[in-house]
């Protein structure tokens, strides 16, 4: 009996360390997803997007380990010695310093189409959910609001539609059509506007918009941004499953793999632009990467973050799947600081509004 259970024991034993040295190797590979380029390994960006749970399964065998006095404790604690620099982009323990002054108030907010749905939220329709929006982004009192996945009946009736909602407000946008109406990025500012601009993106229906503004004296760039979508809809595959489980696999893996590599041409042009650029930039928007991407480190070089800054709590913008996802972000040059960021938990879309107040 001794035999057998020592024998039960080791192959228990080595198990745990097989799996830790997964877990391990995983986690390193989500600290190394962000040099990597995904047009040339779309698959690394996989391992930055599940940073979280990785991380937790890591401090789970940590602590598995612990109990059981495991010398292999060693593996997942050498892993997760890199996180303690990494958890700040995702959650934030420390309350923010207090400074004088309100800043540049900005919001960034993907506003779904207006399509959530109206049973969930016991709203009529698509406009209904509209003038939810517009109740709560008027209440914000914003210097600067950012709309991705505008959406509306007749391209002709915005601008009207628009002063009429946000009196005082310039507006600048741009949209496609397609055959329930029309659909972009809206900017909307209090500030005088001194130009404005658009970037396509090739063979996708995503874009940004950029907006120079006179602030106080200073002229400022304000990029809107609306980065390629991963074009799934988790109700949808799981439909799908029932039917056919090995082509849903397929297809989910080709529509990821292809937004996968899509985005970082889509940086290019955005960074190229700001490079052109003779003013400083400010870049908001829906990245649809987290803040352990390619994209992230590209975007936000030279660039400070809100929530890094002044964020509390948790960052995820994601509604649906909170909170592992932050893929929502406003970030500025370096000469400014920020007062104030915060992430209301509003459920007129799928993700959640970002807000931030900026000062020089």
């Amino acid at each position: 009996m001794k035999g057998k259970d020592k024998k039960r024991v080791g192959l228990l034993g080595w198990t745990s360390r097989a799996l830790m040295l997964v877990a391990a190797g995983c986690l390193v590979l989500s600290y190394l997803s962000v040099f990597v380029n995904p047009a040339k390994a779309w698959f690394m960006t996989l391992f930055g997007l599940f940073f979280v749970p990785l991380l937790l399964l890591n401090v789970f065998l940590l602590v598995w380990a612990a109990v059981r006095r495991s010398r292999a404790i060693l593996i997942p604690l050498l892993a997760l010695i890199p996180a303690f620099f990494l958890t700040g982009r995702f959650i934030q323990f420390t309350e923010p310093e207090e400074t004088a002054g309100d800043g540049i108030k900005i919001v960034s907010y993907n506003v779904g189409r207006f399509a959530l749905s109206a049973k969930r939220l016991h709203l009529e329709n698509r406009q209904a959910c509209a003038d939810s929006v517009f109740r709560f982004l008027r209440a914000q009192q914003a210097d600067i609001i950012c709309l991705q996945e505008f959406h509306w009946r007749d391209a002709g009736e915005i601008k009207a539609r628009l002063a009429k909602e946000f009196p005082g407000y310039n507006a600048e946008y741009f949209v496609f059509t397609d055959p329930s109406g029309c659909y972009g990025n809206v900017t909307l500012s209090r500030f005088p506007s001194r130009g404005k601009g658009k970037l396509d993106f090739d063979k996708s229906s995503n874009l940004a918009i950029w907006s120079e503004y006179d602030v106080d004296g200073t002229r400022m760039r304000v990029y809107n941004c609306h980065f390629q979508s991963y074009n799934i809809s988790f109700s949808r595959i799981l439909r799908a499953l029932r039917s056919d489980y090995k082509q849903t696999v397929r297809d989910t893996e080709e529509r990821m793999k292809a937004s996968i590599i899509l985005r970082p041409e889509q940086v290019n042009a955005v960074l190229n632009d700001i490079a052109g650029a003779p003013v400083p930039s400010v870049i908001t928007g829906d990245f649809n990467d987290n803040p352990l991407s390619y994209t992230y480190r590209r975007l936000s070089h030279g660039r400070k973050d809100s929530f890094v800054e002044a964020g509390k709590g948790s960052g995820a913008t994601y509604a649906l799947l909170r909170p592992f996802l932050r893929i929502d972000y406003i970030l500025y040059p370096d000469a400014y600081h920020a007062v104030a960021h915060q992430v209301p938990h509003c459920r007129y879309s799928d993700h959640y509004p970002v807000i931030a107040s900026i000062q020089p």
